[in-house]
């Protein structure tokens, strides 16, 4: 047996009765990721000496005679937008290609904690900025399903890792679906939890009212685990959240009768693939078959949802980029002039394309004059979004859609249209835009065997119902036990 293979509950459960010890089980995941690095590209750094020490550490627990418990003695990657004491912290960027932070982020510190081997730094999206981990600045990851497709982004480097063994659990960020979205892409389990759930104190920031920390596993019951590893209000986070800790995996009872199920006719609309649609559609069936209740819906505001997100991303970015300048940390050009031109030139050559194309589409929407044209009313328009959901949530449990509008893209498909690309998000924006959590996991495949997934999306602080239903699913289907032949 490849001990790679596992999932992090069966590896607790078998370290536990000393089948294999934690350093056997991260020499494994180490080796993985040396025979398939070079065809997925996951990881911007490995941390093997870091990772068999701390494993050292959960063998020794066991040898006391203590059993371990959640996450201990786990391979985790980590997306390399999030704080790492003395490791390296890019975010995927020449312009913090040499921070290494004098912190860990507070869902990292969590991590450590509870006893999860980091074994890496997953590659992501330049400042999460993209929906297809293309736009790295060291590397594009694969989808290893497909090694000519992408695995979505910005969370693409966690969700590949995961899906190709190079790690058993992963944390990644959702800004507007990407730690859904790359999910559903590289079939596996990915959650958003509600804004505000986990803290973003050391995420670097890309738009503070969106971002959220969360899961990437290999099925649900990870997913939930580790949930209950990171969750938990901070002091050192002005938006985290006084809510009740609970243990998430108590959800998952695979008992479903009764439940309330929405389908949002919006999100099967114009530019969803039919095999994305039916494949949903024939969830929703199986979860009538469980004891669910299924009925069609409307989100009338979820067309515009894609839009206000845009803006106030990029108006967020824009302000939340503005810090890097070349004199306090990070990147700066080697010759210049005078303050103006470090400014300059120093941002011009350490950021890329697509975050340079946010700034300014974030600096226009700011702008005296546009200001109450774009960014005013993209906040308006995110109220009647929120308002849309509440209205379905007095009726619904839960709302069942698709991740993404298609299965994985083939790489650079979409390299000199980002307006394609901006598309792929149009499932996924709206959960971000009213802060509301939701889960992506398989439900199919299409024609070439690529991963299809579905959403799940609950009320504000509905984790365990989106949860439970998930369970239930995976239980009655066996679309979480598919692997790709990497």
């Amino acid at each position: 047996m490849e001990l790679y293979k596992l999932t992090a509950h069966e590896a607790v459960q078998m370290m536990n009765n000393r089948e294999f010890s934690s350093k056997e089980l991260t020499q494994s995941v180490l080796a993985r990721i040396s025979a398939v690095e070079d065809k997925v590209g996951a990881y911007i750094s490995v941390t093997e000496d870091e990772a068999l020490a701390v494993a050292q550490s959960a063998d020794e627990k066991i040898a006391r005679g203590e059993k371990l418990a959640g996450i201990e003695g786990v391979p985790i990657a980590i997306k390399d937008n999030m704080c790492t004491k003395n490791m390296l912290t890019t975010c995927a960027s020449k312009m913090l290609s040499n921070f290494v932070p004098p912190y860990d982020a507070t869902a990292v510190l969590k991590v450590k904690k509870g006893g999860g081997v980091i074994v890496g730094k997953a590659n992501m999206d330049e400042f999460a900025m993209g929906s297809t981990t293309e736009h790295s600045y060291f590397k594009k990851t694969a989808n290893p399903y497909d090694t000519t497709r992408v695995p979505g982004g910005s969370s693409g480097g966690s969700a590949a890792a995961v899906a190709a063994d190079e790690a058993i659990l992963a944390l990644g960020s959702d800004t507007g679906g990407s730690i859904r979205q790359p999910a559903a892409l590289c079939g596996v389990v990915g959650m958003k939890p509600t804004y505000g759930l986990v803290s973003r104190y050391g995420l670097v920031a890309f738009a503070s009212s969106l971002d959220q920390i969360g899961p990437v596993a290999k099925d649900v019951r990870d997913c939930a685990q580790l949930l209950n590893t990171i969750v938990g209000h901070d002091d050192k986070d002005s938006t985290s959240l006084l809510y009740p800790e609970r243990d998430y995996t108590g959800a998952l009872t695979g008992d479903i009768r009764g439940l309330k199920l929405g389908l949002p006719k919006e999100y099967f609309g114009e530019g969803v693939d039919k095999a994305v649609s039916e494949a949903v559609k024939r969830a929703a069936a199986k979860y009538e078959q469980l004891g669910a209740c299924v009925e069609e819906c409307s989100l009338e505001k979820t067309q515009y949802a894609l839009a206000a997100y845009y803006i106030i991303s990029s108006a967020e970015a824009s302000s939340n980029l503005a810090r890097y300048d070349g004199i306090k940390y990070g990147y700066r050009a080697e010759r210049f002039d005078n303050l103006i031109d470090l400014y300059t030139k120093t941002r011009s050559e350490g950021f890329g394309d697509e975050v340079k194309r946010r700034i300014m589409i974030g600096t226009y929407a700011l702008s005296s004059g546009y200001y109450d044209a774009y960014y005013k009313k993209a906040l308006e328009v995110r109220t009647l979004v929120k308002r849309d959901f509440d209205a379905a949530f007095e009726k619904y449990d839960a709302l069942l859609t698709p991740v993404s509008p298609t299965a994985a893209w083939q790489i650079g498909s979409m390299e000199q249209d980002p307006m394609r690309m901006y598309m792929a998000d149009v499932c996924t924006v709206s959960l971000n835009i009213a802060g509301l959590p939701g889960i992506a996991l398989p439900c199919g495949q299409d024609a070439d065997k690529m991963p299809i997934g579905m959403q799940l999306i609950g009320k504000a602080f509905g984790e365990e119902t989106i949860l439970r239903a998930a369970y239930a699913f995976e239980q009655e289907t066996d679309f979480c036990k598919m692997r790709p032949a990497l």
